[in-house]
């Protein structure tokens, strides 16, 4: 599924309205009825139900009037609450306050001088509460008197249904400067807007609910728009059948190069992760001090010796090893557990230039770039980069805090500057490639905030180029997958428990339910 900014979804309202001669206000009407039909699963019994509906100046505020009017209609006790002078409302909005109005029902000015105890007073009796006050054009912080109409509404713990977008979040980022509706159900029109499927946005809008209103579906397949929901559905299509008389060298062989001492347990899991992608070969380059510890915990992985360091990691000596090495192999993966030891960093540096095959750069890997990203721009292999917020900081020189709050915008930028694709982790992690194409991610929990789980992803997204991939779709499946086995691993372990090797486990079982029909 596509998901848009709030101006892309302004474009395709556009093109319904002037190109396609859909009047707006039928896009008004359509837009209230379904955020109605959500509605009646949330209060199947609606009549003599108290509905209170909090409108603003602005379409938004339109969409609030038509909901109070079907509402009436089906015989609930609705009251309309406007948080604007009734002379700001124009064009569509203002036909349906007035058909509000024509049909006899009362609305209630909200201004800094209304009585608040009064309205606290109706809340509290009230069985749902509609938030249609801000839409999709709403930046920075809500003002008087929408910031104690909303503090008012978040603290009556009612059934809560926002309208497109719960007001006082940002559309395109998923940010909250200020105070927020926090929603039970978000009604949103057409395809979703960026800020509902980022967080901290996500957080506040409860169930999603995208629904039609009418626009010619035709036009969410145009080009220009570029970013996409990672769902079970896209995932399921790029993934084949294997035929009956295929062998292991038909899916695919994976170098990956790992570890030091004290950290061979990431190199193991993004190799078995690799295996367990589906790979059919899988070999992990270690420093010859640790190989023989990788050996005997990997049965299914062979390994491989290199040069190391004085600090037991891998050394300047593995460079042509390594090289020689990766033309047996289909990709690389390189950076597990590797540190930032100065002979490490000289390699790090030298060896992506010199790659012939696709590369997926993670952890320790991209640490040693941080300050010489100029390597990527010299790199002709296909790179597949993985930070998490805080390696994409030192490696765009941006603070964590500004990774995460710009987290699209400078994902989407670093991937045209650097050519490669880039995948941030995080919640709703986010994979752009150098032409604009974004994924996110619509899997995961907070439980795979834990040791190990990066290079798991590392493993699996190595596994799925190996198997036949383009990259962009091998780092969007393996967000996909990677997420998808924690939320099975979350459903049995729950959060505080849950281990990198949890989420391994549980992957073969990710795969079966995002494969099987």
């Amino acid at each position: 599924m596509k998901v848009v900014s709030a101006a892309e979804m302004r474009e395709l309202d556009r093109t319904a309205i002037e190109d396609y001669g859909i009047p707006g206000v039928i896009l008004m009407e359509n837009a209230g009825f379904q955020v109605v039909q959500v509605i009646l699963q949330l209060l199947p019994n609606i009549e003599n139900k108290s509905v209170c509906i909090f409108s603003g100046k602005g379409n938004n505020g339109g969409d609030g009037f038509v909901v109070a009017r079907h509402l009436y209609n089906l015989k609930a006790d609705v009251k309309v609450f406007l948080l604007a002078k009734k002379e700001e409302i124009s064009g569509d909005a203002k036909t349906n306050m007035s058909i509000w109005e024509n049909m006899g029902q009362k609305i209630n000015v909200i201004d800094q001088n209304y009585p608040f105890d009064d309205l606290h007073t109706v809340l509290a009796g009230s069985d749902l509460i509609i938030d249609s006050i801000f839409g999709t054009g709403f930046r920075g912080t809500p003002g008087q008197p929408a910031v104690g109409v909303i503090e008012l509404i978040n603290r009556s713990g009612k059934p809560l249904v926002a309208v497109d977008i719960p007001s006082g979040l940002q559309a395109d980022s998923g940010l909250i400067e200020g105070l927020c509706i926090k929603a039970t159900r978000t009604v949103t029109f057409g395809l979703p807007k960026l800020g509902l499927v980022q967080e901290p946005g996500a957080s506040y809008v409860g169930k999603l609910h995208v629904v039609d209103i009418s626009i010619p579906a035709f036009l969410y397949n145009n080009e220009t728009l570029k970013r996409q929901l990672l769902t079970r559905d896209l995932v399921c299509g790029w993934f084949q059948p294997r035929q009956p008389a295929s062998n292991k060298g038909d899916y695919g062989r994976v170098l990956i190069v790992a570890g030091s001492r004290g950290m061979t347990g990431a190199a193991c899991l993004a190799a078995m992760s690799a295996a367990r992608s589906g790979a059919g070969l899988v070999t992990l380059a270690v420093p010859s001090s640790v190989q023989k510890l990788a050996a005997s915990k990997l049965t299914e992985i062979m390994t491989v010796a290199l040069p190391e360091s004085s600090g037991q990691t891998i050394g300047c000596g593995a460079l042509d090893q390594i090289v020689a090495l990766a033309q047996r192999f289909d990709v690389v993966a390189i950076g597990p557990g590797i540190t930032t030891h100065p002979e490490t960093v000289s390699l790090i540096r030298k060896i992506l230039p010199r790659l012939s095959i696709p590369c997926v750069l993670d952890a320790d890997g991209l640490n040693c770039l941080a300050g010489c990203t100029e390597v990527f721009k010299l790199t002709t292999a296909p790179l597949v980069l993985t930070p998490h917020p805080g390696e994409m900081g030192r490696l765009t020189g941006n603070t964590t805090a500004e990774i995460q709050q710009r987290r699209l915008e400078i994902t989407e930028r670093a991937a045209k500057d650097w050519g490669a694709v880039l995948l941030l982790k995080g919640a709703a992690t986010v994979i752009a490639a150098p032409d604009s194409k974004v994924y996110i991610n619509t899997t995961g929990n907070p439980g795979m905030a834990t040791g190990g789980a990066g290079d798991v992803l590392t493993g699996i997204i190595a596994g799925l180029i190996a198997q036949g991939l383009n990259p962009f779709d091998a780092a969007g499946a393996g967000a996909y997958l990677h997420g998808l086995a924690g939320d099975l691993a979350v459903s049995q372990k729950g959060c505080r428990g849950l281990l990198a090797g949890d989420i391994l486990d549980f992957l073969p079982d990710a795969i079966l339910k995002t494969e099987s029909n």
